[in-house]
This record gives C-alpha cells, structure tokens and sequence, in this order.
C-alpha cells in the first residue's frame, strides 16, 4: 500500500512540472493586445549565407567537407552551391604548379619563398618512388621504426642503426627499421650525394626515398607517401614509431610497453609528447611562422614531430581520412588535423621528451630507462646511451 502511494505521489509531481513547464511556454509564446496569438517572425534570415574562409587553408578544408557531405551528395535533385565551392582538384602527375593559388592569396607576392614554393605544390600527393624496398616488411614486424632522414645525414643513419635502431628480433619481438627521405635538390644546394646514397641503400636495403624536393615545409609531403607506403609494403605492422633522425628511443622500453596494452588500447594507441591550445605563430622570425592569410584559428591536440607512436590500425584510418585533409606546412600539426577528423585525439606520454630532460639528468643512465623518447641527441650520444641501456650490469632504484 505504501508502495501505491509513492508512485501516486511521483505521478502527481511529474504531472504537476509537466503543467508548470506548458504555462511558461505559453505565456512566453507571444500575444497582442488583445490576448490573440501572435506570429513569430525571425528578425534575421534561418541560414546564413555560405561564404568563403578568408585563411587559403582554412577555405580548401572548408571545399573539401562540402564536396565530400554525404547529405548534400546524396540529395538526386542536387544542390547549388557557389562557384568557389566547385574549384577542380588539381591532381596531374607528374606535379604541375597550380598558378592559380597567386591570385587566391591575398598576400602571396609578400610571402617569404618556401611559402610560395608550399602553396604552388599544396595539391600534390603523389610522388615516384627512387628507392624502394618492397620485401622488408615479407614477415610483418611487430614495430616498425620510421625514420625521417635526410640524403646527407649519413652519420645519423649509422648510429641509428648500431643503436636503438638496430632491426632484428629484440626482446622477443621483430623490428623493422626504414629511413624515409627525399630527393635534396641542387636548387636548394645540395652537393650531389646519389651515388653514396646508392651505395648504403645496396649495403643496408633499409633507404625509402621519394622524387620530391625534400624541405622543411615538405615533411607533410612524407608524411602522406609514408602513409600510401605503409598499406602498400607493410600493412602488417602491429605498431609504428615515426620520428626524427636526432632522437634517441629506448626501443626496450617501447616494447614493454607495447607489450602491457590491451587489445581495445592497442587498436587505437597514438601516444607522443601532445601539445594542445595551441596556434600558429605570427612572427616572421620564427621557424614556425604561419600567415593569417594561410590559417586562421588554433590548432588540434597533436604529438610533437620528434617521434610519435601509434598502431597499424591507427595507420590504415590516417591513410583514409588524409585524402580528405589539405596539406598544412607544419607535419605533425597535419597528423594532429587527421586525428580530430577520424575523432580522436593523440594521448600525452610521460615517456616521450621532446624538449630534453634537464641538464642535471644527460649523463645519468638510469634517467634513460623509463624514458621512450629524448630529443634532440647526437649520433655519438645516440651510441653511447644505447651501450648504458644494453649493460647487463646496469642497476637503477
């Protein structure tokens, strides 16, 4: 009985806020004077007016979502949309310059060169292959190391490969390492290295090089090739560390933590040094200066360029969803970019020092040993920490 009158007072209760809410609506719906009801009447138009983003970038992205809207392409009756929306995707190969983009940046005679040496070739993503090797990756590795290098770096490469690069069965698990690299132009003077880079790519079979101009604003240009390479060469891979060729990784301490992840985590890891709430640099002087005129706006989570690790799986979605992403000039901001298109966003790693550890700790061993990531380091400090980390006679509390 007592039960009965719980529930009767709870429909009473529900009822009577039911009642409360339609009265405030209905006093609050509008009436004239004379008590009729009255007609609301929006002041401004329901939908805005589709207009262009000012920022180059920023207006390709904002091209792309619309062409690519399953509501608007689905419609069979078709939809009007303006004229900018309706640019052609400039996909030739080999790569011609797109000259349209001097008149669609409002600032583009003002730029500094690489600025317009970017945005001429923004829309390529295709590049030949120089040096390839199609059989590395015949047994799937559990990780595979991608290295960005470049054609001179020779010493880097070395002492990436007598150290925490060292391909093989490692702690139990198979390593794969690749050098991911460029063509270095003589437009940009660089002495003709071909030949030694034939050379150890014969003696080492570990070079993947691109026929594109290899530059800082061109890392984004990598980052894609190694993508389509990956699906194509080593769809197997478990897991992916991609980083820079002055890092040192503690490749033990990566697997055991691979190792410790459950199936759920491993699927969708991307972990890294994250950093977040920030946005493009406005001073000229800064290595990472970016216009107004070509980006507007703050940038996603991302995981610094130094190295980043994170799951096949990971890799194959990134893949996808890059063919739907503008080139940025910045690589591991573009990353971050494709990781908030698929909804995701990279995961901040204790592990992973970017920006060093402090002076105080470098020539500590055991500062190395719960450490994934330290940068930058040299080839000769790459070596000499790697040879701590392999003592069996090491000892930390």
């Amino acid at each position: 009985m007592a039960m009965q009158r719980k529930k009767l007072k709870l429909g009473v209760t529900v009822m009577m806020v039911n009642l409360f809410i339609f009265i405030l609506i209905f006093r609050h719906s509008g009436q004239d004077k004379n008590g009729r009801h009255k007609v609301q009447i929006p002041s401004e138009p329901f939908w805005a007016k589709l207009a262009p983003n000012l920022a180059y970038w920023n207006r390709q992205q904002q091209i792309r979502d619309l062409q690519n809207n399953p509501i608007l392409t689905a419609n069979s009756s078709g939809v009007d949309l303006p004229d900018w929306v309706g640019e052609p995707t400039l996909t030739s190969v080999p790569c011609e310059r797109n000259i349209r983009v001097t008149t669609q940046v409002k600032d583009y005679n003002s730029l500094p060169d690489r600025f317009k040496d970017f945005l001429l070739y923004m829309h390529c993503r295709s590049y030949p292959i120089m040096v390839d090797q199609p059989d590395i990756c015949k047994e799937p590795p559990f990780l595979l190391l991608a290295v960005k290098s470049q054609v001179s770096h020779f010493d880097r490469r070395q002492a990436i490969r007598q150290s925490w690069g060292r391909a093989g069965v490692v702690a139990n698990k198979t390593v794969v390492t690749v050098f991911l690299l460029g063509n270095a132009t003589a437009w940009d003077h660089h002495p003709d290295l071909s030949s030694s880079l034939r050379d150890e790519s014969a003696r080492h079979q570990d070079i993947i090089q691109w026929d594109y101009r290899d530059s800082f604003f061109n890392l984004t240009v990598k980052e894609v090739l190694f993508l389509e390479w990956i699906q194509t060469r080593c769809p197997g891979a478990r897991f992916i560390f991609k980083g820079d060729d002055d890092v040192f990784v503690n490749t033990y301490r990566i697997l055991d933590f691979l190792k410790g992840l459950s199936v759920p985590k491993a699927r969708d890891l991307f972990v890294g040094d994250v950093i977040t709430e920030a946005g493009p640099h406005r001073d000229k002087r800064v290595k990472y200066f970016i216009p107004e005129s070509m980006y507007i706006g703050k940038y996603p989570p991302y995981a610094g360029g130094g190295g980043y690790l994170y799951s096949g799986d990971i890799a194959a979605r990134l893949h996808g969803v890059s063919q739907h992403v503008p080139l940025y000039p910045i690589d591991d901001v573009y990353t971050g970019m494709c990781m908030k298109k698929l909804g995701l966003a990279p995961e901040k790693n204790k592990g992973f020092r970017t920006f060093d550890i402090e002076e105080k700790y470098r020539s500590n061993p055991c500062a190395y040993k719960s450490l994934m990531l330290v940068h930058p380091r040299t080839p000769q400090q790459m070596i000499q920490i790697w040879t701590w980390l392999s003592s069996p006679d090491l000892t930390c509390q």
